[in-house]
């Protein structure tokens, strides 16, 4: 693994190599968008009915628990420069009966690398991945939103790739041996999914060395979403009545990269549900290219939340 290629992915997890299905990888998530620093005994409930409502999927309970004892048994692989790891994700799950609830104890050494992983996450893209009905749908989209802010991803050498999204088995070999099955089963149903349910519109180009096809890059670039995504992704802890606890840190975190440092804004925004809701919202504006401001873009949330005046230009005697 490059330096700089660590210092893109800012997490060893999404390049890790481990195979989930789709119902994993929607667990995955969720559990992802519940994580809070403060959570010591690094215990955390998933709500199926909500895990429902944001996925529009039903969850069969024996599926459930097939999913995570495959889960809680299978090793993720990270590897860096100077070290191979081997780390396992749950110490313990228990399901409450009756309660729709699943309360997993995470292992203390998968901590690190899933708060990195949720830092690489705003809400909204969280309730992308979720919506995304393919494994390696969302597998793609996690590899894209790495390089949105660059246009294009870094190229990937093809058996790399499919080893990444599980497509080569412990012995090496190809589940998807045709190219076109890996283009249509595999590459286009993933672009499809992601341009339709996510900020993210991405494209891909297959470089062949001689006659074999040996690279893959993909193009990033954001767009509008065509449907409204809920603020509705967890916390049962708040600190401000009617904001949960991921919105608020998500603010939090947006106004750092915004440069907001007055106590007295941050004070009077992180206070109110109403300014929490409107810095996620306008971040996702930004991103997405619906508000357009490259030179202050901190200043004009300013003045869209009421903070300070907008600057006018004098009259012209």
């Amino acid at each position: 693994m490059s330096k700089d290629l660590e210092i893109r992915q800012h997490n060893a997890l999404t390049n890790a190599r481990y195979e989930y299905s789709e119902l994993q990888l929607d667990l995955l998530f969720f559990l992802i968008s519940k994580l809070r620093k403060d959570q010591q005994d690094r215990v955390y409930e998933l709500n199926i009915k909500d895990l429902s409502l944001l996925t529009g999927k039903k969850y069969n309970a024996a599926y459930l628990h097939k999913a995570t004892a495959d889960m809680g048994s299978r090793v993720f692989e990270v590897q860096t420069e100077t070290r191979y790891r081997q780390l396992w994700m749950f110490q313990r799950v228990d399901y409450l009966l009756g309660q729709g609830i699943i309360e997993i104890k995470l292992t203390e050494d998968i901590t690190p690398y899933l708060f990195d992983l949720k830092e690489n996450f705003t809400s909204y893209e969280l309730a992308s991945a979720l919506r995304l009905t393919s494994k390696y749908a969302k597998r793609i989209y996690q590899y894209c939103s790495q390089w949105k802010d660059q246009g294009e991803t870094k190229k990937y050498d093809i058996q790399d790739f499919k080893m990444m999204l599980g497509l080569l088995d412990d012995k090496g070999k190809d589940k998807a041996i045709r190219m076109s099955d890996f283009r249509e089963s595999v590459l286009d149903v993933a672009v499809k999914q992601i341009n339709e349910h996510t900020e993210l519109h991405i494209s891909y180009k297959l470089e062949k060395r001689v006659r074999t096809y040996k690279n893959i890059v993909f193009t990033v670039k954001s767009q509008a979403l065509a449907e409204t995504i809920p603020f509705d992704l967890v916390a049962t802890t708040q600190d401000v009545p009617g904001v949960q606890q991921s919105h608020f840190d998500n603010a939090a975190r947006i106004l750092d990269e915004l440069r907001i440092t007055d106590a007295k804004h941050r004070q009077t925004i992180l206070a109110s549900a109403a300014h929490v809701a409107e810095v996620n919202r306008y971040n996702h504006d930004l991103k997405t290219g619906k508000v357009k401001a490259s030179r202050n873009p901190g200043g004009l949330l300013l003045v869209r939340l009421g903070l300070v005046a907008a600057k006018t230009s004098p009259p012209v005697a």
